[in-house]
C-alpha cells in the first residue's frame, strides 16, 4: 500500500507541475492555452537534445528546458494571445492552432534532421531519456521499495511549488499578478502594465511546463504527441482546485493522483481515468467555482 500511495503521489506531482503554469495564466489572463501541452513536450526534446549535443544529464536539462519553453511562451503571447485578450474562444482556438505547428514542425524536423543539422542516434518515432545511475533502482522504506526517480520528481516538484508561491505571494511581480486576477481593469487604472505582467506570466507557467517534460522524460517514451493528454489533465487540476489558488491546485494534484494510483493499481489505467473525471464532475456539480475559490465581495 505504501507503494502505491508513493506513487499516486509521483503522479500528483507531474499534474500539479503541469497546472501550475495554467492555474497562474488562466487566473491572471482568462487564457484557456491549449499549446500548453505542447510546452511539455518541447521541454522533453530539450533534454534528449541536451544529451546528445551536450552530453549532459537531466540536471542541467531542467534550467534549459525552462528557459526554451519559458522564451517560447513569450514568443507566442507577444504574437498570438495579446491580441486576443477578453475573446476566450478564440484564444483557445489560436493555442490549439499553434500546439498543432509545434506538433508538426518537430515531427517534420526530427524525422528528417534537426534544423538542417543531421543528428547521430536520433531518427523518426519515439526518444528515450536515460536517467543518472544513482537515480535508478529503488530504496526501502518501512519494508516498501520506493523508487528514486519518482522520490526526485515529488523533490523537484515540492521545491518549484514553493518558488512559485514566493513569486505570487512575496514579490512585486506576484502581487499585480494576484491584483490583475482580481480585476484586470482596476489593476491598469491603479499604474500595474498588465500587457508586461501578462507576458511574463504566461513565460514563467511555460517554463513550468518545460521542467514537467524534463521529468516526465525520465519515465516516459518522449514524442511529439505526449503533451496532449497533459494540458486536460492540467485543467482538471486546475478546475478542480479553483482557478487562480496554488493551494487548490496542490491539494487537487494530490488528490487525483492518489486516486489514478489506487484505483489503477486496484484494475486498470483505463477504469482509473474514468474514475479521475468522474470525481472532477462531482466535484465541479458540488462546487462550480472549485475547492479553493477565490472569495470576493
Amino acid at each position: 500500500m505504501l507503494e502505491v500511495l508513493f506513487i499516486g503521489l509521483s503522479l500528483g506531482s507531474i499534474l500539479l507541475l503541469v497546472a501550475l503554469g495554467l492555474a497562474i495564466t488562466y487566473g491572471a489572463m482568462g487564457v484557456i492555452n491549449m499549446a500548453h501541452g505542447e510546452m511539455v513536450m518541447v521541454g522533453a526534446y530539450v533534454t534528449v537534445l541536451s544529451g546528445i549535443w551536450l552530453g549532459t544529464n537531466i540536471f542541467v536539462a531542467i534550467p534549459l528546458a525552462f528557459i526554451v519553453t519559458a522564451a517560447l511562451g513569450l514568443l507566442i503571447e507577444r504574437v498570438v494571445v495579446r491580441r486576443l485578450y477578453g475573446r476566450l474562444l478564440d484564444t483557445l482556438l489560436a493555442t490549439w492552432g499553434v500546439a498543432i505547428l509545434i506538433q508538426q514542425a518537430v515531427r517534420l524536423e526530427f524525422g528528417l534532421s534537426f534544423f538542417g543539422i543531421h543528428i547521430q542516434g536520433l531518427g523518426p518515432g519515439l526518444q528515450n531519456v536515460s536517467v543518472p545511475e544513482y537515480l535508478q533502482g529503488t530504496f526501502t522504506i518501512a519494508g516498501a521499495g520506493i523508487n528514486r526517480y519518482r522520490t526526485f520528481i515529488i523533490l523537484v516538484t515540492a521545491l518549484l511549488s514553493l518558488v512559485t508561491w514566493f513569486i505570487i505571494y512575496r514579490t512585486t511581480l506576484g502581487t499585480q499578478v494576484r491584483a490583475i486576477i482580481r480585476n484586470p481593469k482596476m489593476a491598469a487604472a491603479c499604474g500595474i502594465d498588465v500587457a508586461r505582467v501578462n507576458a511574463l506570466t504566461f513565460a514563467l507557467g511555460s517554463g513550468l511546463a518545460g521542467v514537467a517534460g524534463v521529468m516526465m522524460s525520465g519515465f516516459k517514451t518522449v514524442f511529439p504527441d505526449m503533451g496532449t493528454p497533459m494540458v486536460v489533465d492540467g485543467f482538471l487540476v486546475v478546475v478542480m482546485g479553483g482557478v487562480g489558488s496554488l493551494l487548490g491546485s496542490v491539494f487537487s494534484a494530490g488528490i487525483l493522483g492518489e486516486i489514478d494510483g489506487l484505483v489503477a493499481s486496484a484494475t486498470n489505467d483505463i477504469l482509473a481515468r474514468a474514475v479521475v473525471f468522474a470525481v472532477v464532475i462531482a466535484i465541479i456539480i458540488l462546487k462550480p467555482k472549485g475547492l479553493f475559490a477565490l472569495k470576493g465581495r
